[in-house]
């Protein structure tokens, strides 16, 4: 054997070293950095997801619907108010002592006998518990000095009306009581209380005018106002009648519990003068004391109790 076989057989012999391992480790993270290369096309399926399969009208099979999202609708408050939610609110009883009372036959509503549970009512119903009528808000009264140009009505087919300046005086439903000329000014009452109307309307409440004539009154025409008028067949009677101090005597004080405006143009008119301008100085016992005017407010709980001494 020559000296080149044996350098040969000794070659082949020779185990691998450190650089031939290095060489494999190498190629092996060539392919994997080749494979992990790939640009994902989007038209290979994910092999972690799970395959889709589709109907023949090519919709998914067991796709998961995302769950319907709920709208919860807000109450309406022209939807109405459950009638015992009404009774109760009212102060008379709990919501489960007005199922029982309405049950009973013993609410009415608009005049009709209402006892069905779930029965719902608008705020400016007529509801009644045992013949009395009630009010699901606070008795609210607001008092104004009104300006001129606004008329005394809750309507908005008259254009600018009193309701407009105590828009934002309280929530509640509140309606003027009594009455002042669209060129009138001075105090005016608004209240939610039915009741404060009622006993007012019929035992009337004192208001004092300052009122302007056209010329000045004669003496005879303020006794005769004074002692009273019969007018078309209407006996009208005044608390009181005076000129007011250190003016012309065009210039007249008048108090009377009539809750209407025309009542004064009546009786002027009536003894032939025009009516320049009517001014609302105390409705009872109140005042336009630090009450500017255009502005509102609400009375005080003495104030209140005033009244229940008229």
């Amino acid at each position: 054997m020559s000296t080149q076989d044996n350098y040969d057989k000794g070659k082949g012999s020779k185990k691998p070293g450190k650089n031939a391992r290095k060489k494999t480790v190498a190629r092996k993270s060539a392919a994997i950095k080749a494979d992990t290369s790939k640009k994902n096309t989007g038209r290979e399926q994910d092999p972690t997801k799970p395959k889709l399969k589709f109907d023949k009208t090519g919709k998914e099979i067991g796709r998961r619907e995302k769950p319907a999202i709920q709208v919860v609708k807000k109450s309406n408050p022209e939807d109405g108010i459950r009638l015992n939610k009404y009774v109760a609110n009212s102060g008379v009883c709990s919501r489960r002592e007005a199922d029982t009372y309405i049950a009973a036959g013993l609410v009415t509503v608009n005049g009709k006998i209402i006892n069905e549970m779930g029965y719902k009512v608008q705020l400016v119903d007529d509801v009644r518990f045992d013949g009395r009528r009630l009010n699901p808000e606070p008795n609210t009264y607001v008092l104004l000095n009104k300006p001129k140009g606004f008329s005394t009505t809750d309507s908005n087919a008259k254009g600018m009306t009193v309701m407009d300046l105590v828009a934002n005086a309280t929530t509640a439903k509140i309606k003027p009581f009594g009455r002042l000329g669209r060129n009138a000014t001075g105090l005016l009452l608004f209240t939610n209380d039915d009741e404060f109307v009622q006993k007012f309307s019929k035992k009337g409440i004192a208001r004092l005018f300052h009122i302007e004539l056209d010329k000045n009154l004669k003496a005879e025409h303020l006794k005769k106002i004074k002692e009273g008028l019969t007018i078309e067949g209407v006996e009208i009677t005044i608390d009181e009648i005076s000129y007011v101090d250190n003016s012309p005597k065009s210039e007249i004080g008048l108090k009377i519990k009539h809750t209407g405006n025309s009542i004064i143009r009546t009786i002027f008119e009536h003894l032939g003068y025009d009516v320049v301008r009517v001014d609302c100085v105390t409705l009872g016992p109140l005042t336009k004391k630090d009450l500017p005017r255009g502005r509102w407010r609400t009375l005080t709980e003495k104030e209140l109790s005033l009244f229940s001494m008229i």
